[in-house]
Formats: structure tokens, C-alpha cells, sequence
């Protein structure tokens, strides 16, 4: 039986206010918790339902578990349908930025993205693509939501998400910046040889214009039909692969 303050405690974590203040977060299914696991991430609790079965002796080794109803979980779960298993992973601290790291390499740069689907896209392309840093601006959604956590299924394990100001991030950096605009030049004839930072903006409103110093380099992918514009996650992945292709 879980004890009615642990489980409002858990269910507090659905909250940003709560994660912050507890330095806790949720990840459910067998998948995304062994990412978790063989990661530097702490994971301090699992718990999970008895019909698990077999299943959950992957998870023996590593950490205690705690067998709970099906009703609790469903009390404490962020999804409709439960997958068997929560845990509850430790939010890392703060890691400065290492400008030294971005030469040779390509990273994600992410002014406002607000839907937190998007966001986990986002993460899961950029591992896909083998992108290990993103760079967000504050104001975008946090990733420790559970949103986000469920559509990264376990990439959030592999990729460093770093918040700061991006107006101080993109002056002090020495690698190309890679805009995505509506115009700009074609991504199927940019050269974007070893290393930049590709820049995407908001969902409705796009990148903030003062975050585009002289040097930026616009990007876009052209349009063939009538749609007004490209979903960002879907544009995230059309400029990784574009960028990988390229090696």
C-alpha cells in the first residue's frame, strides 16, 4: 500500500513548481527507465504493478522497487493508459556551458519551443542524428515535464539540454549560426560543413529577431506546395538529416 502523503508527493511532481523544488522527476515504461538507468542520471525509486511479471527483473540489480495496486498507480501515472512502471530519477545540477565544445560539432539551438511534444521530438531526432547538446532559451518548455520525458522515449538520457540566455550564447560563440527562417537560402545548397549551431524558433511566432546578429547564416527548406509552414520538430529533423548526409 502506498501511503496517502507519498503518493500526493509523487503526484506533486507533475508540476514544474514541484520538480524544482524537490529536484525530482517522472519517467514511465520499462524502455525509457533502463535508458535512465545505464545513464548518469540517479534514479531513487521505481514503482510498479504486480502484473509486471518477468519484466521487471531487468530491474533487480539496480535499484529497490516498490510493488503498488494498479489503482495506484494509475493515481500517480501522467498518462491515461499506465505502462506497468513509474520511477522517480534525480534532476541533474546545471552544467556551464563548454564554448570550447561546440567547434567540430553540430548543436541544437531552441528559441521558446513551448509544446512540450515538439520538445521531446526534438530531443529523440537529435539522438537519432547523433546531436548530444541542445541549447535552449529560458522561456521554452521545461524538459523534465512529463510531456516531454514520454515523447524523448529514454533520448532524454543521451542529450545534454542546457537553459541560458541565448542573446549571451550566440555572442560569444565562434561557430556558424544557422538560422531556419521562411526565407533564407535553400538547405539543399548549404554548405554546412563540420560544425555551427542550428537555430529553430517558436512554433507560432518563429526565431526573436534579436537573436539573428550579422553573421547568421538563413536557412529554410523550400516549398513545393501550399502549406503555410512546417511543423518544428519535423523541420529539426529535415536539417539533421540534411546535415548528416552531407559526411
Amino acid at each position: 500500500m502506498l501511503p496517502k502523503s507519498q503518493l500526493q508527493f509523487i503526484k506533486s511532481l507533475h508540476h514544474k513548481k514541484f520538480r524544482k523544488e524537490h529536484g525530482l522527476f517522472i519517467v514511465e515504461g520499462i524502455k525509457s527507465i533502463t535508458e535512465f538507468l545505464q545513464s548518469d542520471y540517479t534514479v531513487h525509486h521505481i514503482f510498479h504493478s504486480s502484473n509486471l511479471g518477468p519484466k521487471i527483473d531487468i530491474f533487480l540489480k539496480n535499484v529497490k522497487l516498490n510493488t503498488i495496486t494498479e489503482r495506484e498507480l494509475a493515481a500517480i501515472s501522467t498518462v491515461k493508459t499506465p505502462q506497468g512502471i513509474l520511477a522517480l530519477v534525480e534532476i541533474p545540477s546545471d552544467e556551464p556551458i563548454n564554448y570550447n565544445q561546440l567547434s567540430g560539432n553540430f548543436t541544437l539551438v531552441l528559441d521558446t519551443i513551448q509544446d512540450p511534444g515538439n520538445m521531446g521530438t526534438i530531443i529523440r531526432t537529435a539522438d537519432w542524428f547523433g546531436i548530444h547538446k541542445i541549447i535552449c532559451s529560458e522561456n521554452t518548455v521545461d524538459i523534465f515535464n512529463p510531456k516531454v520525458v514520454q515523447a524523448t522515449m529514454g533520448s532524454l538520457a543521451h542529450v545534454s539540454v542546457v537553459y541560458t540566455n541565448l542573446t549571451s550564447f550566440l555572442s560569444n560563440i565562434n561557430v556558424p549560426v544557422y538560422a531556419t527562417l521562411l526565407t533564407g537560402q535553400s538547405i539543399y545548397k548549404t554548405d554546412f560543413g563540420n560544425e555551427g549551431v542550428i537555430l529553430l524558433g517558436n512554433e507560432g511566432s518563429g526565431i526573436n529577431q534579436n537573436l539573428l546578429p550579422n553573421n547568421t547564416i538563413g536557412i529554410t527548406i523550400p516549398r513545393y506546395g501550399s502549406a503555410e509552414s512546417l511543423n518544428v520538430a519535423l523541420s529539426t529533423a529535415i536539417c539533421c538529416s540534411e546535415i548528416r548526409r552531407r559526411e
